[in-house]
Order: structure tokens, then sequence, then C-alpha cells
């Protein structure tokens, strides 16, 4: 389907309509939605003369979203066809699902009618809980790659990328990656120029294809190299299994030499000193932000007890991890 020719529904060269589900992340929404609205006309008047994009609803209600604001959305579903995409913005997981039939009946009949889909944050959760995504990839943040596991029951999701765009089914993990997904779409529409044009004003660096890694996974390390990124990404997303660099070399589609090389050259650490230092690092977070025991953080992080965290904690931080930890959570 997104080898073919866009469909042209209305005067307007783009049209979306947007579904947000219950507790909808708003910057998830609103950098989509900001990106077509600064691609629809010459200036910044927010005129829809190249795109247009309307909140759908099946009762009109005001939807609340995450953060507590409520947005009022001005149609109602009717027929999926007068759009060249439905997008679904989800939110908190729990409440990705939380919609009534008449969304469900009409997500199915966009797709019975060839509209292509677009999950944006947890939107995309929603979409393969309705056996929308079979088939497909997925693309989530990698904060919630477990969670789409778990919640889902479904493959390996996406979630070293910025966004999937996969046939008729486009997926991302919300925040920038909604600025980067919508700048793509308007580049196949309307041109290169109103996509750039778009991002700058909103002070997103420039472009960024599907290929682009996620930038959010955190470790003080920084690269700007995709296969590092990407190898940095595997690591965290496993820290609390039995990780070894011939698995990450592997994963990555180098030889363990030419992983190690990649490192040192750019990093100036081996990947064996980055998976240590992931797992100290998220150690702290865990000490810092949690009650969690000691016993527990060494089994979330890839440590084998709570004396093998004590010693590798002392080692290179030069305190307990109990000392490390605040008040608060001692």
């Amino acid at each position: 389907m997104m080898g073919a020719e866009p469909r042209k529904v209305s005067r307007v060269k783009l049209s979306v309509g947007i579904i947000v589900t219950s507790c909808f992340t708003l910057s998830a929404l609103a950098n989509f939605v900001d990106v077509l609205r600064l691609a629809s006309d010459e200036g910044d008047r927010s005129e829809r003369k190249n795109c247009d994009w309307r909140i759908l609803s099946d009762t009109m209600n005001p939807v609340r979203s995450s953060c507590g604001l409520n947005i009022q959305p001005d149609q109602r579903l009717g027929d999926p066809s007068r759009f060249d995409y439905i997008a679904v913005v989800g939110g908190l997981i729990e409440r990705s699902s939380d919609i009534s039939f008449p969304y469900r009946r009409f997500l199915h009949e966009a797709v019975q009618l060839r509209v292509p889909l677009i999950g944006i944050c947890t939107g995309s959760f929603l979409l393969y809980k309705l056996n929308l995504l079979d088939g497909y990839k997925c693309c989530v943040s990698w904060f919630h790659h477990h969670d789409f596991i778990e919640y889902c029951g479904g493959p390996d999701p996406v979630s070293d990328r910025m966004f999937v765009v996969d046939r008729d089914r486009l997926t991302c993990p919300g925040g920038n990656s909604s600025a980067y997904l919508a700048a793509w779409i308007v580049q196949r529409h309307i041109g290169e120029t109103s996509a750039r044009k778009s991002l700058r004003m909103l002070n997103i660096a420039d472009l960024a294809g599907p290929d682009e890694t996620q930038p959010g996974f955190p470790m003080n390390v920084e690269t700007k190299v995709p296969l590092l990124r990407k190898a940095m990404l595997f690591m965290h997303q496993n820290l609390d299994a039995a990780l070894t660099v011939d698995l990450v070399s592997k994963y990555v589609g180098l030889s363990r030499r030419q992983l190690e090389r990649k490192f040192t050259d750019d990093l100036g650490i081996t990947p064996s000193q980055a998976i240590r230092r992931i797992r100290l690092e998220h150690a702290e977070l865990l000490l810092l932000t949690t009650h969690k025991s000691l016993a527990d953080i060494a089994l979330e992080t890839g440590f084998s007890d709570a004396s093998h965290l004590v010693r590798i904690f002392r080692h290179y931080r030069g305190i307990t991890p109990n000392a490390f930890r605040s008040p608060a959570c001692a």
C-alpha cells in the first residue's frame, strides 16, 4: 500500500483522522499535529491549505490526557475513507485498549477500505490488541519494549528505531518521533521543503528517517554512530539477562573483534565495560528512586546476587549501594 500513490480524498494534499485514547500522551499528539499545522500553509497562520487533521469521536465528549488536560473532538467517526491516514494516539498502557465498540469497528472498517493506520505512543498497543498489526513490524519506545511483550503477548517490537513504516502501518514511540513521523508523511504528500520547514519551526533537528536510532535510552556514554547506539540499546534492554559481547556482536551483525574496535575507537571503552556501566547506572537509578531490596536490584540489573552488586558497586563507585541510596529510600 505504501508504494502506491497517496489517495487524495479532499481538496487538501494530506488529511489525517486522529483517535485519542483515554489518558493519551499530550506531547505525542501535539508534536504530530504541529508538524501538519506548520506544513499546511506558507507562513505560521495555521491555515489548513495543504493539510487537514481532525480529532474523531463516537460521543464528542472531551478526552482527558495523562497530564490532566482535555481535548475536545471536532468530528464524529463517520466514513474513514475521507482521510489519507487514521492515527491512534495512546498513553497510559493500562488504558490503551479502553475504547468503545464504535472505535473498534471504525478502525477495522478503515483497514477494509485500505486506509493506512498510524500507531503513536501506545496507540500501537491498541492496534496490536485489535489484531490490526498482525504480520507487521511495530515500533515502540525502548522504555516500553518489555511492556509491549507482556501486555500484548506479541513478538519482539522494534525499539531501536525512530519509527517504522511497514506497508500501510506506521508506528512510532511518541515524543519527538511523532514529529519525525509526521514530517516523513508530509515529505511524501506535500514535499521535502514543507517537512523541513515544520521541523525547523519546532526547533527539532533535521529530517530523520525510519532507520534513525531512538535517542532516549538512559546512558551517560553518548555516540552518534547508529550501530553503536543500537548495540547499547540492546545491552540496556537485556541488562537483566546473561548478556555477553558475543550476543551483542551477533545482534548488530559484526564480529566480536569488529565491535570491540568500534567501541574503543569511538567511545574509548570496550563492549564489556559498556555493559557493566549500563548495569551500574541502572542500579543507581533504582537505588535513588525505588524501595527495592538489593537482591531485587541485583536481579534486575544483571548481577548474580546482592553480594556481587555490593562488591562491583564499591569497586567502581567507592561506596556501598546502601551508602549511595538516598535517605528517603534507604
